[in-house]
């Protein structure tokens, strides 16, 4: 039988709640994501569902997809949570799609853009390993991973072999010391200081890493202290790249973060993000999380002049 999993790799799995897993079959493979390269993250996109199982409360994909079949056909409320819908032959349509496109049209990939190859109901599955391995196979293709959960590190044999083609990139949410709080809004994502030590770990091996610090939420991450934390661990391990995002206000992430928070009793912090759903609050938040990300970045020499 398997072997049993021990306290410390459940922690940094994300030892959340079951939820129910749905399947369904997308049509497209690797798509051209427009916006995704304005930001500079990618040119294309490849995802394996429409809901993922980390269950965060601010998740804005239920917004984005909230008209795409797959939630009426699993009887779910795109907006719902404690559910996951999961395309279990995501690798052959990928792998297919990274085959047919010329040679030279091709480009960076990110992994994914929507839901995360990572998350439990993708792990039962061997998703991200075996949608990164259909990519790789091809020539011309490189990929940008984004994930939440540190069982990425299982694939870092695979991201090796291939590693000037891959960068590695866990998002970073806030600083290991707000686990608490992070538990309550990622239930079943991998702990911070758990995707710290897989991040540091791609950086002992050689391979490519970015920050991804994103969302920062209001009074849970982005204040001084917290940023400055979190841009010293990304230059730490050998970060090429800095993202920062803020918290996305569309549809009903703030309220259900922050009744989330409230809940669990942190009443203060439910109040700061609550606060930036006022169009007049999200402005100033925004500019203040990018001035101090700066002048971080600044400080420790990362921002090229």
């Amino acid at each position: 039988g398997m072997p049993q999993e021990n306290e410390q790799a459940r922690e940094d799995r994300g030892g959340g709640d079951a939820i129910r897993v749905h399947h369904t079959t997308l049509k497209q493979g690797i798509r051209a994501t427009p916006k995704f390269a304005e930001k500079g993250l990618a040119s294309f996109a490849a995802n394996v569902g429409t809901k993922c199982g980390h269950d965060c409360t601010y998740c804005s994909t239920g917004a984005m997809l909230r008209m795409h079949a797959s939630f009426e056909d699993a009887g779910e409320d795109p907006f719902g949570r404690g559910y996951a819908i999961v395309d279990p032959t995501s690798p052959e349509r990928v792998g297919r799609s990274a085959a047919r496109r010329r040679k030279d049209k091709r480009g960076l990939v990110q992994i994914c853009t929507t839901v995360d190859a990572w998350s439990p109901e993708a792990q039962m599955l061997d998703l991200g390993r075996r949608c990164l391995a259909a990519i790789l196979a091809e020539p011309g293709w490189e990929v940008r991973i984004l994930t939440k959960n540190a069982a990425v590190a299982k694939d870092f044999d695979l991201i090796e072999a291939h590693r000037d083609r891959v960068r590695v990139g866990l998002s970073l949410t806030a600083v290991p010391s707000k686990q608490q709080l992070m538990s309550i809004i990622e239930p079943n994502a991998s702990t911070m200081s758990g995707r710290i030590a897989a991040t540091k770990k791609a950086h002992r091996l050689g391979l490519r890493t970015y920050a991804m610090l994103c969302p920062l939420l209001p009074g849970i991450a982005d204040d001084q202290e917290s940023v400055r934390e979190l841009v010293r661990l990304g230059v730490e391990f050998g970060a090429e790249e800095f993202f920062v995002e803020p918290f996305n206000a569309r549809g009903k992430a703030i309220g259900q973060t922050a009744d989330a928070l409230e809940q669990a009793g942190f009443q203060s912090q439910a109040a700061a993000v609550r606060s930036v759903r006022r169009k007049k609050a999200w402005s100033p938040y925004v500019r203040r999380l990018l001035a101090v990300v700066q002048a971080e970045l600044r400080a420790v020499g990362a921002l090229r002049k």
